[in-house]
């Protein structure tokens, strides 16, 4: 069954945008912090995380974010391939990159301590016990690696008191050195192959974050892999029926929902690709793989997903 136009998608995004805007904002914190791999759709998220929220009226953004400083990292020696030309040239480049990375190494060093130490002031100010009481939903953005929080069992106690959870893509690769958040959220990033095309299974077809979806759903995007993740344990709301590289049949979770206390966690790993969130995205040869109505689409997943996860849903 194939997605229906991208003008029909959009009026029904506008509809479901114009139904949410009778009811008094919530308050939403986008965290987009990592301390590790950084996703280039970043921003794109973060834009278009904010347009939801104001077109529909369901909720404010607020953002917790530091921009990474444009800085060269230590290269990381080859490893050998076998091939002698082919190992030669490597090495070749590795000397090259090593030779530029020292000439700019203390100034490198030192903006990136800056850029830590910025990360748990921001985090220090938007995430405390006390900051925390201005927000009814946080959400994980693309967000990678241990983040700096200053009590991050206090963020999991202030998710199960009744507040709402959302994730995006790498927000599984995120506090894998913290169990709670894994055990919270109900998985955790293992792998990935290369993007591949996969037909995603609409699992539960009253939830808002997938009832505007065909039952099978096409997209373009960079599929997880998941340890710590069984499927009894969360509410599909997307899933493949067969490994996404290999094809062999088996349960494969890609968007879930579960309660978590009194709160509501909503996640998808779905949103790599900056053609997945945004239906004019281009790269840089004015292509995309996507096309504009998967956008639309993503966009609906997405706003059916927080507006649950802000009890604005049942």
């Amino acid at each position: 069954m194939k997605l229906r136009s991208p003008l029909f998608l959009t009026l029904q995004l506008s509809v479901l945008l114009a139904f949410t805007a009778a009811a008094a904002p919530k308050n939403v914190l986008v965290v987009t912090t990592t301390t590790g791999f950084r996703h280039s759709s970043i921003e794109t998220a973060e834009k278009i995380l904010a347009q939801l929220g104001e077109r529909s009226g369901a909720f404010t953004v607020d953002f917790a974010r530091v921009t990474p400083p444009n800085v060269m990292r230590k290269p990381n020696a080859p490893k050998p391939t076998g091939d002698e030309k082919k190992d030669a040239a490597a090495k070749k480049r590795f000397a090259a990159d090593l030779e530029k990375y020292q000439a700019v190494e203390a100034e490198s060093t030192a903006a990136l301590a800056k850029y830590a130490d910025e990360q748990k002031r921001v985090l220090a100010e938007k995430m405390s016990s006390e900051a925390l009481k201005n927000y009814d939903a946080v959400i994980f953005a693309n967000t990678t690696g241990d983040l700096p929080l200053p009590d991050p069992q206090a963020f999991i106690d202030w998710v199960q008191a009744g507040h709402g959870f959302c994730a995006m893509h790498s927000g599984s690769d995120t506090f894998h050195k913290f169990p709670p958040y894994i055990e919270m959220l109900g998985g955790e990033f293992k792998t990935h192959g290369p993007q591949v095309n996969v037909t995603c299974l609409t699992k539960n077809p009253k939830h808002p974050a997938v009832k505007h979806l065909p039952a099978q759903w096409e997209v373009f995007d960079e599929i997880y892999e998941f340890k710590s993740h069984e499927q009894g344990n969360v509410k599909e709301l997307l899933s493949l029926d067969k490994h996404p590289q290999t094809k062999e049949p088996g349960y494969h979770g890609v968007a879930w929902y579960r309660n978590v206390g009194k709160g509501r966690v909503f996640y998808t790993s779905l949103g790599h690709r900056e053609d997945m969130w945004d239906p004019e995205w281009k790269d840089a040869k004015g292509e995309r793989k996507n096309p504009p109505a998967i956008a639309l689409a993503y966009q609906q997943h997405l706003l059916g997903g927080i507006r649950w996860a802000l009890g604005l849903e049942k």
